[in-house]
């Protein structure tokens, strides 16, 4: 499920390819350290609202990273490699430029939200290489989720490589503001356990390897028109709710001819993305929305639930594809 783009130009240039919507040490909150003045840039607004950034054009950007909590949170505190759901502003200081944006669309629409309040938000790891930078990140460690963290320094410290790819050099100062709404403490090398029910008649049939599930398209059956899917393990989690970060493995294989075009449980580590937000293809936000952390889901989903008439990253156009997905977490 490739990412809507939106406005998150930084989020692109940095995710992981995969099928979704895929160090410089912090200074303490206040500190002026490197040769810069510090703070080049106030930030104003209640958390939850867009921050309203105003740069400080008399000021430079100190060589270190400058971390600064703007309003402390009263959820659990952010451990390291926790999956983060945040919302997300990012400003270039010298371009007065925005790189992210979750409350605005490119065109400076407000993003659009489901009918129950859910809007595209930035899902990432804390301190590690992620949809975001590990040095973006890593001053998110410790801090509680509820909180509003200001993040400035230079571009080449706080993207490395995508510094050049959004246009910027490794001098230009750079501004992120997180609204750290939820985070999940979740295993990535994780997997679903329980009793496996069989898949019924007239869908893929669904074996467990070590390397993840081995799916069997039944020979001569054309594809189901319409989404189907089944439960396959029970999970006793939570329910998944329109808007949340979810963490899975999952294998895809194309009804066509059965062959795997990826897998988390081949990368040896799971994926996390938004759902009920258009992040994923139609069939995942459909058929994910409602199931429960722990649930084992196979989805079968029709090309006009996938990518239609479009060939997406070897996939031909017009294919139906078929998931197994472990929901082992969610934020």
């Amino acid at each position: 499920m490739i990412p809507t783009q939106r406005a998150h130009r930084i989020v692109a240039a940095l995710a992981v390819p995969a099928f979704f919507l895929t160090a410089a040490c912090g200074s303490e909150s206040g500190d002026d350290e490197g040769n810069g003045d510090g703070p080049v840039a106030t930030v104003s607004g209640e958390p939850g609202e867009q921050p309203e950034i105003e740069i400080d054009a008399d000021a430079s950007v100190a060589e270190e990273t400058v971390v600064e909590v703007l309003r402390e949170g009263e959820g659990a505190e952010v451990a390291e490699g926790d999956y983060l759901r945040m919302d997300v502003v990012a400003t270039a200081v010298a371009q007065e430029a925005e790189l992210v944006n979750t409350w605005r669309t490119t065109e400076g629409e407000p993003t659009e939200q489901s009918e129950d309040g859910a809007k595209p938000q930035v899902i990432a790891q804390a301190n590690v290489e992620s949809s975001l930078p590990q040095t973006v990140t890593e001053p998110l460690v410790g801090q509680q989720v509820g909180s509003r963290v200001q993040v400035e320094g230079q571009a080449g410290e706080l993207l490395g490589a995508a510094a050049q790819q959004v246009g910027l050099q490794e001098d230009d100062g750079v501004v992120w503001v997180f609204d750290i709404v939820a985070a999940a403490s979740v295993d990535p090398a994780g997997s679903v356990e329980g009793e496996q029910a069989e898949t019924e008649d007239g869908l893929p049939t669904v074996e467990m390897a070590d390397e993840g599930p081995q799916i069997t398209v039944p020979e001569g059956e054309d594809p189901p028109a319409e989404l189907q899917e089944q439960l396959l393990v029970e999970g006793d989690g939570p329910e998944v709710a329109n808007g949340q970060a979810l963490v899975v493995q999952y294998t895809g294989v194309t009804w066509a001819d059965g062959e795997v075009f990826d897998s988390s449980w081949e990368r040896e580590s799971a994926s996390a993305f938004q759902i009920g937000t258009g992040s994923v293809v139609p069939g995942w936000d459909q058929g994910l929305v409602g199931k429960h952390v722990g649930d084992r889901v196979l989805l079968v989903i029709p090309p006009d639930m996938a990518y239609g008439d479009q060939e997406n990253g070897g996939i031909p156009a017009g294919s139906t594809l078929v998931f197994v997905v472990d929901i082992i977490g969610a934020a």
